[in-house]
């Protein structure tokens, strides 16, 4: 299940822009290409939502009151239309030049200030601008929103729900800002975190013995599975007598996978991954939950009938059942084989409504499970070592069903790896450096 998105102000993400001080937020925008900022909304019948209600509501209630007198009081209108200018010209970009100009001129609060006194003002006209503006400056998807501020006749209320859309103009703002400067940002960032790793190193120079025996253990358990398919079908020893090579690149990469089946509660993450050792955390939830799925989806398409898994609708439906029920999987509560019995009596109900039949065999999914969790990281292994191609690799057999979920999480992990090894590859080439050249 993905972790809710982290609030946070405009504010905090430009200076994070400047300078990278915030680091972990720095981190955030990078390697989460899913990051964005929402609009922060207080909690029903909280303190603060209570006070903010009752502060919102003596000001605009004062506003009101202003505009009734006899003649009108524009005092609190003008400051509105002074902090509606402001935020316009925020939305500027420096080329915007035209529009800068019509804003600071029909927005010109002194002579706005002026009108008033001589009885000369028109705060509809100058709604009616900033409602056009506003129009002019929005994403497409606020469009509606703009469109509907036109049919509000009242100034007060008309104010309020201008303030409200501004609100939102400026969270689109920050995204797309978000979008603007991760790849400067990056660069920015992996320079910033090595060096700020480096000082660690320096005045504690063990900080890499968990990297030093991860890695040592990926090398060791490659070397392992190679040795294995060295040797001759009979036995006894590989015809060549050569000694398998590693590279570098290999050994990292699946250093990389052995993060996936981590055991987090007993073991030491690695030092150059702990802030994102909950992200890793979260994908191998992710995995470990579809490589059940997958598993139940292949013996219940196998086990019902062979046209089932063609029919797109019904998948769908089962997938979304069996995730379900799948959802608790993180919890030490759980019990996988209680869950299956449950899946089982579950699908086989599915499987009755659309077939009228059922495939009642009972489910072992031990065996596919551990399939799918070995094709799974197949896969990722073959995308991590595709580099930056945009092009995704195939996915292995019998993972068909659950494709889109899979390509979902590697284009997380990947992103997640690359930019990992953006910083911190110069410690892991010397490293692996000595690890390599050992007899």
């Amino acid at each position: 299940m993905a972790s809710p998105p982290r609030l946070v102000t405009v504010e905090e993400l430009l200076e994070t822009a400047k300078g990278v001080t915030n680091m972990a937020l720095a981190h955030e925008i990078v390697v989460n290409g899913d990051f964005r900022i929402n609009a922060v909304e207080l909690a029903e019948g909280s303190l603060e939502k209570r006070v903010k209600e009752i502060v919102h509501k003596a000001f605009w209630d004062c506003l009101s009151v202003q505009l009734s007198e006899d003649p009108p009081t524009y005092d609190h209108a003008i400051k509105l239309v002074g902090e509606i200018k402001e935020t316009l010209l925020s939305f500027l970009l420096p080329g915007h030049t035209r529009l800068r100009n019509q804003i600071t001129e029909v927005l010109d609060l002194e002579l706005i200030k002026q009108e008033a006194e001589n009885g000369a003002l028109d705060i509809s006209k100058l709604a009616e601008f900033i409602i056009g503006m506003m129009g002019t400056l929005c994403a497409p998807a606020r469009d509606e929103e703009v469109k509907k501020l036109k049919d509000i006749k009242e100034i007060v209320p008309l104010f309020r729900a201008i303030f409200s859309v501004l609100d939102l103009m400026k969270v689109d703002m920050a995204n797309f800002a978000i979008t603007s400067i991760r790849p400067h940002l990056m660069q920015q960032s992996v320079e910033y975190e090595r060096k700020k790793f480096q000082e660690v190193l320096e005045k504690q120079p063990n900080s890499l013995d968990f990297v030093t025996q991860w890695l040592e253990e990926a090398s060791n358990d490659l070397l392992t599975q190679k040795y294995k398919h060295a040797l001759p079908a009979g036995g006894g020893a590989a015809g060549s007598g050569d000694a398998p090579v590693l590279t570098p690149v290999s050994v990292q990469n699946y250093a990389y996978l052995k993060l996936l089946k981590w055991d987090h509660f007993r073991r030491p993450f690695p030092e150059t991954l702990l802030m994102d050792q909950s992200r890793f955390q979260e994908l191998q939830l992710q995995l470990e939950q579809l490589a059940v799925l997958g598993a139940v989806l292949l013996v219940t398409f196998s086990t019902a009938a062979p046209g089932i898994s063609g029919q797109a609708d019904f998948a769908e439906k089962l997938k979304m059942t069996v995730k379900i029920l799948l959802m608790d999987m993180h919890l030490p509560s759980f019990h996988l084989e209680d869950a299956l019995t449950s899946i089982g009596e579950k699908v086989c109900l599915e499987v009755r409504s659309c077939l009228s039949l059922c495939g009642s065999s009972p489910f072992s999914t031990n065996k596919e499970t551990v399939l799918k969790e070995s094709r799974i990281l197949t896969f990722l292994e073959t995308y991590l070592a595709s580099g930056h191609q945009k092009l995704l690799p195939t996915v292995p057999g019998g993972l068909g069903p659950i494709q889109k979920e899979l390509e979902e999480i590697a284009v997380k992990f990947v992103r997640l790896v690359n930019y990992n090894k953006m910083v911190f590859c110069p410690y892991y080439d010397t490293i692996l450096s000595k690890l390599l050249l050992r007899p």
